[in-house]
């Protein structure tokens, strides 16, 4: 009878246990099902003007606008240093360039920096990186990841991981993306929720596309910018003398594709570096190539001796054009790959997806490309969000935003309490339709790297919906105001114009409110001026 009774507390205590570990993978599932996913999409200068969903002028890119189509599209979203290694140093810690250290590409990233993947993977996220980080080799915060050191190659990458470096046959973009779904058709695991950035090194320079995509675009010709043939006769200093004019600084070689033997018949001195990105190419891939851009360069050989400034801009601005945009093509396809994943896994319904680039682009807009400059098209930068039964879909936002706003913005949505020190908004009133919760009317914005490529001049400022105004110092000290409802287009600084006197004096006041809010300062200036100096 004795054995009996113990026998049967014997399993009842097995029954119990039992429960409760079936409890424990419950509450497990449930904890995921109510925190969402997120993926972070990426690219790497990609501008607002190349998305159809901002402007059809130029490309059409319909698995982006599906985030805008079925989520939000801010059209005043913007960046705090518009350069790409800190931009992203921004967006993991939440903080200012000069908070974080990351103020240009050249210094270091501050690893005693705590990021939002750290403190979403401590909080029981599984976190994965694929794709173009741009600085350092092990990115803190992630279970795991396959990163491309420095700005990474078009063709035939190479591949930091947790295992040692690789080298994948291919294109940049479709392998990025078939490690991004390979993880989260094998490694993810289901009873967590997940965090997972997947970045693209397109369409940073030097714009090798694919080869669907190059013998599309080379077929295309685009419209000239309204500012192409801009003399900047109402701008500063900074202007005229930065180094990132379409006709005088753009590579014929590197970044037009004109090739070496083809400058060398012509008697044209240029910058040539075109053999590095191409000499990753097999035999199979090169061939390809010099089929489409061969002829190419015959055609260039006949028409250069007699191009003029005008006409040799054009034909740079156009073949700028037909790269640049043919690896944005190969980003939309893959985003789509994405996107179709996750409604086939019925994953879409809890993930958070956000397309956004590390800063916007210059596309002939004031005879330039590159970024850098605190003026529109390099400082907004494209910012689509989805969260299906939390954003309404098809909705556009023009409060502004900034890469200083994702780390608590996430960390939110996640239930996890951000740190004290980060800087930036949680964009969730905006996301959950609690826009009265937003009270910000004014951004910050400091960028450093001068002297240096481009010889874009130091300068800070803050920008309202209303107005501008830009302060560039170091070996100038001029300022710069601009009327955004006025003049969208940045050609008139209307810094000294009597009429605009007391926004000016408004404006200096407000920017010098930011400057205390956010801990910057002349002093901080000056450090990083002499630091950068040694």
């Amino acid at each position: 009878m004795k054995l009996f009774k113990l026998g049967s507390i014997f399993i009842y205590i097995l029954f119990i246990v039992g429960c409760q570990n079936k409890n424990i993978v419950k509450n497990a599932a449930q904890e995921s099902a109510q925190r969402p996913n997120i993926i972070f999409i990426m690219s790497d200068d990609h501008a607002y003007q190349a998305i159809s969903a901002y402007d059809k002028t130029l490309i059409n890119t319909p698995n982006i606008d599906r985030i805008a189509n079925e989520g939000m599209l801010f059209t005043n979203a913007s960046v705090t240093n518009s350069i790409c290694a800190p931009s992203r140093a921004v967006i993991l810690t939440g903080k200012h360039s000069h908070i974080n250290g990351k103020i240009d590409n050249i210094s270091h990233f501050d690893t005693t920096n705590v990021t939002f993947p750290q403190l979403m993977q401590k909080a029981g996220y599984q976190t994965a990186m694929f794709g173009k980080l741009h600085f350092g080799n092990n990115p803190k915060g992630f279970d795991e990841f396959m990163i491309l050191p420095g700005q990474g190659d078009y063709y035939n990458p190479q591949f930091i991981t947790q295992k040692g470096d690789t080298i994948i046959n291919g294109y940049v973009t479709d392998i990025t993306t078939d490690l991004t779904l390979d993880w989260m058709k094998h490694r993810r695991d289901p009873n967590k929720p997940f965090m997972l950035m997947y970045l693209h090194k397109a369409p940073h320079r030097a714009w090798l596309p694919k080869e669907k995509h190059y013998k599309e675009f080379t077929k295309k010709t685009f419209p000239l910018p309204e500012t192409l043939f801009d003399d900047y006769s109402t701008r500063g200093t900074a202007a005229r003398t930065a180094e990132m004019g379409i006709l005088k600084h753009m590579s014929l070689a590197n970044d037009t594709k004109v090739y070496p033997e083809v400058m060398k018949e012509l008697g044209i001195k240029d910058w040539n570096d075109l053999g590095s990105p191409l000499g990753r190419m097999n035999a199979e891939q090169r061939a390809s190539w010099d089929a489409v851009y061969g002829p190419i360069n015959e055609d260039f050989k006949k028409r250069y001796p007699t191009m003029n400034d005008s006409t040799l801009t054009v034909w740079k601005y156009q073949r700028y054009m037909q790269d640049y945009l043919g690896t944005i093509a190969s980003v939309d396809e893959n985003v789509g790959r994405v996107l179709d994943y996750l409604d086939e896994e019925k994953l879409a319904d809890n993930t958070i997806v956000v397309y956004t680039s590390d800063q916007g682009f210059y596309l002939g807009e004031h005879g330039w490309f590159d970024k850098r400059f605190m003026y529109n098209e390099s400082f907004k930068t494209p910012l689509l969000i989805k969260w299906p039964n939390k954003i309404k879909p098809g909705i556009t936002e023009d409060e502004m935003v900034q890469n200083l706003d994702f780390a608590q913005t996430f960390l939110e949505a996640a239930g996890i309490k951000a740190p004290e020190d980060m800087q930036g908004k949680s964009l969730m009133p905006l996301l959950t339709g609690k826009k009265e919760l937003w009270d910000r009317d004014a951004i910050y914005y400091h960028y450093y790297e001068y002297p240096a490529e481009h010889a874009v001049k130091r300068h800070y400022g803050i920008a309202t919906k209303e107005f501008k105004l830009i302060h560039f110092y170091f070996d100038v000290n001029e300022w710069e105001l601009y009327d955004r409802k006025k003049d969208p287009k940045e050609v008139n600084n209307v810094i000294n114009d009597p009429a605009y006197a007391q926004v000016v004096k408004e404006m200096k006041q407000k920017l010098q409110d930011l400057r205390k809010k956010y801990k910057d300062s002349e002093t901080l200036d000056n450090y990083y001026i002499n630091l950068y100096k040694k």
